[in-house]
């Protein structure tokens, strides 16, 4: 059984994707950890208090959190096993924050983890987006994949990998207006879905 976990709110008020603590993650040096506290250019998004970042990490991220472990506890219950497909876009041109600055980028990538991404995953996702014509990025412009903390490099049978797709595949950017080729790629991305489902 597949299960669909969407954070019902903007990565901008509450990132999920992020580390818990701060020294942890690398973004939250230029104020885009967990609870940002800056726009992508700099300037000041908000405060963050004490009381305001643990009210946001209670009701927020950790009730998200939870409920994703709970679902991948109940998946290897039932079926001994379970893949996590950790679903991004990302914008044709870098940021301005971001780490990777190649102006090139790929048309889809996988984000991959060296315990929970098993290598036959890897080497689908190639042959799949090498057949339909797509450029692949391995863990660029962005890498890893999203495990729960509780199964993170302790349980092999949780797998995971990352799908992100450059938005120019189904956007006007900078617009949010889809594009003509965007039932295309929905069609590619549900292609791909499908593919994983039954290498593991």
């Amino acid at each position: 059984m597949d299960f669909m976990i969407i954070a019902q709110f903007s990565r901008i008020f509450c990132d999920v994707e992020r580390f818990e603590n701060d020294a942890d993650e690398v973004m939250a040096k230029v104020g885009m950890g967990a609870t940002y506290e800056r726009f992508d250019n700099g300037t000041v998004l908000r405060t963050i208090t004490p009381a305001l970042r643990e009210h946001i990490m209670n009701e927020y991220y950790w009730k998200h959190h939870n409920h994703f472990t709970n679902v991948v506890k109940e998946k290897l219950a039932k079926e001994g096993s379970c893949l996590i497909v950790d679903c991004h876009s990302y914008p044709s041109t870098p940021v301005i924050r971001d780490l990777d600055k190649t102006s090139i980028r790929p048309d889809f990538n996988i984000g991959i983890d060296s315990f929970h991404t098993p290598p036959q995953l890897i080497e689908a996702s190639i042959n799949y987006f090498e057949q339909k014509g797509y450029s692949l990025g391995i863990d660029w412009p962005y890498s890893g994949t999203i495990v729960p903390m509780n199964y993170y490099q302790k349980n092999d049978k949780v797998h995971s990998i990352m799908l992100e797709i450059n938005r120019k595949l189904y956007l006007e950017e900078p617009t949010n207006k889809k594009s003509k080729p965007f039932f295309e790629t929905q069609q590619i991305v549900n292609g791909y879905l499908k593919m994983l489902r039954v290498l593991i």
